[in-house]
Formats: C-alpha cells, sequence, structure tokens
C-alpha cells in the first residue's frame, strides 16, 4: 500500500478518509512545512519516498514532466463528498502495483442528466 504526503491545499476531511481506509498520510503541517513552494513539496515527498496528494493540478503536472523520478503525484478536483473522494483514491492507486513515476488524475464525476 502506497504512503502519501498530501500538500497543504489536499482536504484534511480527505486525509482523514483515506487513513480510515488504511493508508498512510502524513501531510505537509505534520511535517512541519506548511506553505513550502510546490517543487519542495515534491523533493521532500522523494526525500520521504511518499506519493504527493494535491488539488495543485496545473503545477504538479508540470513537476511530473520536469521530474519524472517521483514516488507517485495523484491530483484532484474538489469533492465534498470526501468518502467518495477518497474511494476514488483508493480505487485508482489500487490499480497499480508500483506508483513510481506515476501521475494520477482523479476528477469529480459530472453528475447524472436530469430527466423531465
Amino acid at each position: 500500500m502506497p504512503t502519501f504526503y498530501a500538500d497543504e491545499d489536499f482536504p484534511g476531511p480527505v486525509a482523514a478518509a483515506l487513513r480510515a481506509r488504511g493508508f498512510d498520510v502524513l501531510t505537509v503541517q505534520q511535517d512541519g512545512r506548511a506553505s513550502a513552494d510546490d517543487p519542495l513539496v515534491l523533493a521532500r515527498a522523494i526525500e520521504l519516498g511518499r506519493a504527493v496528494l494535491t488539488k495543485n493540478r496545473k503545477d504538479f503536472h508540470r513537476l511530473h514532466a520536469a521530474v519524472p523520478d517521483h514516488f507517485g503525484i495523484i491530483t484532484i478536483t474538489d469533492d465534498l463528498d470526501r468518502a467518495a473522494l477518497a474511494d476514488r483514491i483508493h480505487a485508482a492507486v489500487s490499480a497499480h502495483s508500483d506508483l513510481a513515476g506515476v501521475l494520477i488524475r482523479i476528477v469529480k464525476p459530472n453528475p447524472p442528466p436530469q430527466v423531465p
């Protein structure tokens, strides 16, 4: 099971929901690195051997291309259904035997169309 490093903007309730599902999630705040720039967050995650969890899609997609030797980057679009978001993350990472060098994009599904 991968271990995660959640950046500053990753929702705390989702980190808690992932922990409840058995994942080891360390936040930048717990690591004493709140407000660290994105390259420093990725460097610290690499140092710790952890995959990054973030809502900051644009910057981390660029970092993935620039620094491909990482332990995984999971980017999300926010979803107020925190349990559903944690379930989507769990399903996506479970589909990989190893997250090294992998970028996973978790997007909020579109609501079903309303039938008149």
